[in-house]
């Protein structure tokens, strides 16, 4: 069914089926919420929220009970609403409550206490307006600003696709600050009227699905390979969605093995999440078109998204560089693609300078390696991906573990997974175009091939 707010889709299981388990977060359900129950408590938060009078609530998403409570009372309060990675450093989450005018902030008590300094006046126009950050690492951060109504849209079409039923358990494993995390980890439950385990964090990744006993969970590849490799998947799971990153064709594969339908998705955060799914398929990677969404290639075969329901209004406070990709209401994605015989979408690559971990975070490359030239003093070098690690290839005959501590302060800067791990020197120019673009997939085999 399709809803068009967070309000009306809850309100609506409520009358359905209010003592239905809408939220999850003990083994027996006995500290969990009904749906009756979470609409109740939502709607007593939003008064709450009302009469402190600010505008913009930024989260320090932790994936809790109070955490979804806060979010979708805030919306109901007509606040502006940032989702921020609790996780990220200091420095940079103060940096980003000032870009997106947060004057008010939920979250771990003495982080928000060290972050009351960067709060702002607020904004004046921000209601109904939900910000989510591109999974990158940019120093300009960019904000796509969505909606209730977008967000519902998008979980619409993952249960148009992929339906779960009110007897269904949906494990909530991943981030909610990340758009895939809070589409099809918890929309795409409450949506259908399933229950949604909140997961316990990454310190119970080896204990949630055995705890919860869902029957379909969302994740991202590195973590599908951890639960794989460990045999944690239970054995009421039937089904898998994997998303925001590129996944090994093996990985899906043992999933199949053991009985259990997997399907894989391709979605922005620009597009409120998925845009075309796998299902039914002998091939994993051949996804089919999801419904409130039209794609199209350009010339140059640039997958090119329009979708009416599903769009991001923009980024936030970057006019031009939502002109740079968003022309006549299509977006223009950077990435490559094509379409079988029948009329399943394929990816590709990427025509952007982009870097995507399996984790779905997105690396700027020349941001990036403009940061490490301007430390190093040397500009020919270059990044790339290997084993989904992190490389610094370097032409020259310095010592890598000199280099290594050179660029220390840049590490230490970024998440351990967006990290230099290994600085490969070699003597050969890095292989490029006749325009002096950086062969990537040359420089990738050239270190394999070593």
């Amino acid at each position: 069914m399709r809803f068009y707010s967070f309000d009306e889709m809850l309100s609506y299981h409520a009358k359905q089926q209010p003592n239905a388990l809408a939220l999850c977060f003990d083994k027996n359900g006995e500290n969990s919420l009904s749906y009756s129950l979470l609409t109740d408590r939502i709607s007593n938060l939003e008064k709450k929220l009302r009469m402190k009078k600010k505008s913009c609530l930024g989260v320090l998403t932790d994936g809790s009970p109070d955490c979804v409570l806060h979010i979708f009372a805030a919306v109901k309060a007509g606040m502006q609403v940032v989702l921020l990675d609790e996780n990220a450093p200091e420095t940079l989450l103060k940096k980003l409550i000032r870009y997106t005018d947060v004057d008010m902030l939920w979250g771990d008590e003495a982080l928000c206490q060290e972050l009351q300094g960067a709060l702002t006046a607020g904004v004046s126009d921000g209601g109904g307006k939900i910000l989510f950050f591109t999974s990158g690492t940019t120093e300009q951060a960019r904000a796509v600003v969505l909606t209730q109504e977008s967000l519902c849209a998008s979980a619409f079409n993952g249960g148009s696709m992929l339906p779960l039923t009110p007897k269904d358990r949906l494990l909530c494993i991943l981030p909610l600050c990340h758009v895939f995390g809070f589409v099809c980890g918890l929309l795409w439950g409450l949506s259908c009227g399933a229950t949604v385990a909140l997961g316990r964090g990454a310190r119970h990744y080896h204990e949630d699905c055995d705890f919860f006993r869902p029957t379909a969970v969302s994740v991202v590849p590195m973590l599908l390979s951890f639960l794989l490799e460990h045999h944690l998947f239970n054995p009421e799971l039937s089904l898998v969605l994997v998303g925001a990153g590129d996944c090994k064709k093996e990985l899906l594969e043992t999933v199949r093995t053991l009985g259990i339908s997997v399907s894989f998705g391709y979605g922005l955060t620009e597009t409120s999440s998925g845009v075309a799914i796998s299902r039914n398929s002998d091939d994993p990677f051949a996804m089919e078109i999801c419904p409130d969404d039209k794609i199209t290639l350009s010339d140059d075969k640039e997958i090119l998204i329009e979708s009416k329901s599903c769009m991001m209004q923009g980024y936030y406070k970057q006019p031009k560089e939502t002109a740079d990709v968003l022309k006549d209401g299509i977006l223009y994605t950077g990435d490559l693609g094509y379409f079988d015989q029948d009329g399943r979408l394929h990816i590709t690559g990427r025509k952007k300078e982009i870097l995507v971990l399996s984790d779905g975070t997105k690396i700027f490359i020349p941001e990036y390696e403009s940061r490490l030239a301007g430390v190093l003093g040397h500009t020919e070098l270059a990044l790339t991906l290997c084993d989904d690690k992190l490389v610094l290839v370097y032409v020259g005959e310095e010592n890598p573990d000199e280099i290594m501590r050179r660029i220390r302060p840049i590490n230490d800067e970024k998440p351990r997974g967006q990290q230099i791990s290994t600085v490969f020197v070699t003597a050969t120019p890095l292989p490029r175009t006749a325009t002096g673009k950086i062969k990537r997939w040359e420089l990738l085999q050239s270190i394999e091939d070593k």
